[in-house]
């Protein structure tokens, strides 16, 4: 009997010591809270050595999305959060850019040089604050598994607020762009002309046990917790979709682009995404651009391939 209680002892013990790894793994990976959701609020440029030659460029997209114009909207997600994005309008009728930032990112910081892109080719621009960002609620980012969700939210309020005519293209960065093509199998309304997916991922899964290898972890043993502590604690798959998998069935063209010396999301990664796409495609890679740094590095070339690609 003293045995068994031993044993019992044991698997709790056990039991115990996964449950506190899995809810560590989902605070690290998943978890943003209110005080970091400000203290991300106040950084308009990204860190790191790489952007530090465009971060003059930068910072001023920054101060002229905040000087120009826009008007704020706000839709309820599924799940029943409160989101928010700005439109920014280049023309009454123009084709709209409904555009998603990246992991841990803001709309502000992510997008703001995307406006000015947006308008030399003559688009308007609609940046979402992703769940859990400044400006939309929720704490709990979910790689693209539930924000894509959020995309089909958006497109149905863009289509009831400027009309059945108008055209828009899914546009992300980073996460934003994983958010995106996760989309692309969906039943996306004809208004839907293409995808702009820039710097993507091509799963969850796979991103993760990437950022594992960088940080000396065993991405096959340490997986398995990230994986449980988004299922019990962010109540969502970390593996019910990915964008490699919805671009097998994708209805609409897209266009990748990625940096070939990205250090957090291998350029591979986008290849990968473009070899399984099933619709009209285009690969773009710009060498020497970093992690979302494809229009910083080379702004004629990115806007010379989406002319070329999308007519509208």
């Amino acid at each position: 009997m003293g045995i068994l209680w031993v044993m019992v002892g044991i698997a709790g013990f056990v039991l115990l010591a996964v449950l506190l790894i899995a809810y560590i793994c989902y605070r690290m990976a998943f978890y943003t809270s209110e005080s970091t959701k400000l203290k991300n609020a106040e950084k308009s440029v990204p860190g790191g050595k790489e952007y530090a030659p465009f971060r003059q460029q930068m910072e001023t997209w920054v101060r002229r999305a905040r000087e120009m114009p826009y008007e704020e909207m706000t839709v309820t997600s599924f799940d029943g959060l409160k989101l928010t994005a700005k439109y920014y309008e280049y023309a009454p009728g123009a084709p709209i850019e409904l555009m998603f930032h990246g992991y841990r990112g803001t709309a502000e910081r992510d997008l703001s040089g995307g406006i000015a892109r947006c308008f030399r080719l003559g688009h308007s621009s609609f940046l979402v604050n992703q769940r859990s960002s400044p400006g939309s609620e929720g704490n709990v980012i979910s790689f693209g598994i539930n924000e894509h969700k959020d995309c089909m939210t958006w497109l149905d309020f863009m289509i009831q607020h400027f009309g059945p005519d108008v055209k828009i293209i899914l546009c992300g960065i980073s996460m934003g762009a994983s958010t995106v093509m996760m989309a692309a199998d969906k039943p996306l309304p004809p208004n839907v002309v293409g995808i702009l997916a820039d710097c993507g991922y091509s799963s969850p899964k796979e991103i993760i046990k990437k950022v594992m290898v960088g940080m000396k972890l065993p991405p096959n043993l340490a997986y398995p917790f990230v994986k449980l502590g988004a299922s019990l604690y962010g109540h969502f798959d970390l593996e019910e979709t990915s964008p490699i998998e919805a671009l097998k069935n994708a209805s609409v063209p897209v266009i990748f682009f990625h940096g070939e010396e990205d250090g957090f999301v291998p350029c591979e990664m986008s290849r990968q995404c473009y070899d399984a796409c099933t619709s009209q495609k285009k690969l773009v890679t710009v060498p020497g651009a970093g992690h979302g740094l494809c229009y910083s590095v080379a702004p004629e070339k990115y806007l010379e391939a989406l002319r070329e690609f999308f007519e509208v």
